[in-house]
């Protein structure tokens, strides 16, 4: 760089601040990828209860399957079949911080045509333990999501108790886009 445009890119970069630390979402490259646009989830209601909590017992397995999903689709999640299109890592979050992202993070996924999440809580060491009390919440809130389908227990090598597996449903986009080629084939 010469002098000058060391100046001139200092000038313009004069009032950018930082990202805050962004961490804690991780998208990957979906092979059927659209172009990604962020909602707003700001302006969208944030649905998720936040009152009295029953605690989930460490030794009862996160899990939870809607009516009318395959067994061969819960297998294929519960052995890690499905890839892992994003993450979100709630670790040492408090609740309500928790419970906003976990909003955000679903909403934009299921609206990026994602299928297959997985999310971090962490794993404690008794029942009060605050990353138990996390994942109580994220047991009770991901039910909670008509886009959520089924979710599980992460492999150990994905986190195994500290993390879980989540399956959302197609969006409409996806399902359009998926009747459209196979309508195209049967032509």
């Amino acid at each position: 760089m010469k002098p000058d445009d060391k100046s001139i890119f200092l000038d313009a970069m004069e009032d950018v601040q930082p990202l805050k630390r962004a961490t804690d979402v991780n998208w990957q490259p979906n092979r059927n990828s659209r172009t990604r646009q962020n909602i707003d989830v700001t302006q969208l209601d944030n649905f998720l209860t936040l009152g009295f909590l029953d605690v989930v017992p460490l030794a009862e397995p996160l899990a939870f399957q809607r009516e009318g999903v395959q067994q061969g689709v819960i297998e294929k999640l519960r052995h890690g079949k499905y890839p892992r299109q994003a993450s979100l890592n709630l670790l040492s979050q408090p609740i309500e911080p928790c419970r906003q992202m976990l909003f955000s993070f679903i909403r934009q996924a299921h609206h990026d045509g994602l299928r297959n999440l997985i999310i971090v809580h962490g794993k404690g060491r008794e029942d009060n333990s605050h990353p138990n009390i996390v994942r109580s919440y994220l047991a009770r809130l991901l039910t909670e999501f008509d886009e959520v389908q089924a979710f599980c227990v992460a492999l150990p090598h994905h986190g195994g108790d500290g993390a879980c597996y989540v399956a959302l449903q197609k969006s409409e986009a996806a399902k359009l886009e998926n009747w459209e080629r196979h309508a195209k084939r049967s032509r």
